[in-house]
């Protein structure tokens, strides 16, 4: 309960406090000064409502300024990301092509001799085979990694900008609980 709220809750308890006026139940007896200090109390009380909810709404700012600095930030890494898997690519791409070139080689080698650059040729074959796949394979594993770190990171921004939301929207309801009804604000539940 806020301070605003007190006071006001104080007064309604001082009111039906007061005696009844003689002869009269819809009147009271009330002591001025006591109720003038209360008022007072309740004019002081509004200024710091006040500064509150400005730092509620100045929160919220920085709030979501951070949020959006967050998400930039973590779409500047997934480009890199994608710029080193893009340049990775291209190295495959490369070592396919050199692999290829082994291979005809040992082939034209291969005619000139009969059964030994056959079988040297089958070797040179399966090694650029092998380095294929074993390239193949890491790429996988960093295309997989670069995944699950994209994935992770993305829960994460998911889940930065719903504790955030949530913490607006708290401080929206708290905000509304203290405006009158009929201000014009329309403030979701």
């Amino acid at each position: 309960m806020n301070r605003i709220e007190q006071i006001i809750g104080e007064i309604e308890e001082f009111i039906e406090s007061c005696k009844s006026y003689p002869l009269s139940s819809s009147k009271i007896i009330v002591p001025k000064e006591e109720l003038s200090e209360m008022l007072v109390d309740l004019r002081m009380a509004i200024p710091d409502e006040v500064s509150q909810c400005q730092k509620i709404i100045s929160n919220q700012s920085a709030i979501l300024t951070d949020a959006k600095t967050r998400a930039d930030d973590l779409i500047a890494k997934a480009n890199e990301q994608t710029e080193k898997l893009v340049d990775e690519h291209a190295i495959m791409q490369r070592a396919y092509a050199t692999a290829n070139r082994l291979t005809e080689d040992a082939k034209i080698q291969a005619q000139g001799i009969v059964d030994s650059a056959a079988q040297e040729a089958d070797s040179i074959r399966l090694s650029a085979i092998r380095y294929t796949d074993d390239m193949l394979r890491s790429l996988q594993t960093i295309i997989g990694h670069a995944l699950d770190g994209s994935r992770s990171r993305y829960d994460a921004l998911q889940a930065d900008l719903q504790s955030s939301l949530d913490i607006v929207s708290s401080n929206r309801k708290e905000l509304a609980q203290g405006m009158p009804k009929d201000d014009g604000i329309n403030i979701p539940q």
